[in-house]
């Protein structure tokens, strides 16, 4: 399998996943609430994703540092998700209480995290849990051919692993959460709606190619790497 073919495949599927939204906008009447649920539901699947790259990469070593990301990222995701059900106000009033049996310690953040996405499922339209399905897969085909099927795992750390899905919620998520506060304010236009889910298509375009012009810059400079390609 060529490595353009490797990078191309994983991007179409990421373009599709994206494309799911636009079509609950056009056809489902989902409002600026549900899709930027959607996306935060992305956070976790992205965190998912970070687990097995970090298991992958190194082994039964990282299982210390996992823990530490899974009460570290837990609890971001379920901050980031108050504030987005505050300005979008999505589905009316959802409790951003624990249920009485709380996990104990520092695990109580990954329990909110989850007690959120429960919450989000359940007010969702019917059609958000294909919705979220379709971002499983996408960001699945992008581990399965370029993370393990490049051999990514090989040329970075965990600690770059860590702090990956930070830095795409930083870049991400303020512009689609700005973009979902001006549509809410505006009465969730049409246009605005439309906009606001191809500014995200854009932005993952933008953010999927910058990660992996990297990796592929820095495998062109191992050794072994000097003779010509096709």
């Amino acid at each position: 399998m060529s490595e353009r073919y490797r990078i191309g495949l994983p991007l179409l599927a990421l373009v599709l996943a994206n494309l799911v939204p636009l079509f609950g906008v056009l056809l489902l009447d989902w409002n600026v609430g549900a899709i930027v649920m959607l996306y935060w539901t992305e956070n976790l699947v992205i965190g998912l994703y970070t687990l097995l790259k970090m298991l992958l990469t190194g082994g039964s070593a990282a299982l210390g540092m996992m823990l530490f990301f899974c009460l570290h990222y837990g609890g971001f995701c379920a901050i980031h998700g108050m504030v987005v059900l505050e300005l979008t106000r999505f589905a009316g009033e959802i409790s951003t209480q624990l249920p009485a049996a709380s996990w104990p310690g520092p695990l109580v953040l990954v329990q909110k995290a989850l007690y959120f996405g429960q919450q989000i499922l359940d007010a969702a339209p019917r059609e958000f849990a294909w919705a979220s399905i379709a971002l499983l897969l996408s960001h699945g085909v992008s581990f399965l051919l370029l993370f393990i099927g490049q051999q990514e795992y090989r040329r970075t750390t965990i600690d770059t692993l860590m702090t990956a899905p930070y830095k795409r919620i930083a870049v991400l998520h303020i512009a689609v959460i700005i973009g979902g506060f001006l549509t809410v304010e505006l009465g969730q236009p049409l246009g605005l709606l439309l906009a606001l889910v191809a500014l995200k298509i854009g932005m993952d375009i933008m953010l999927h190619n910058r990660s992996h012009r990297a990796i592929v810059a820095t495998r062109g400079a191992l050794p072994g790497n000097d003779r010509a390609k096709p």
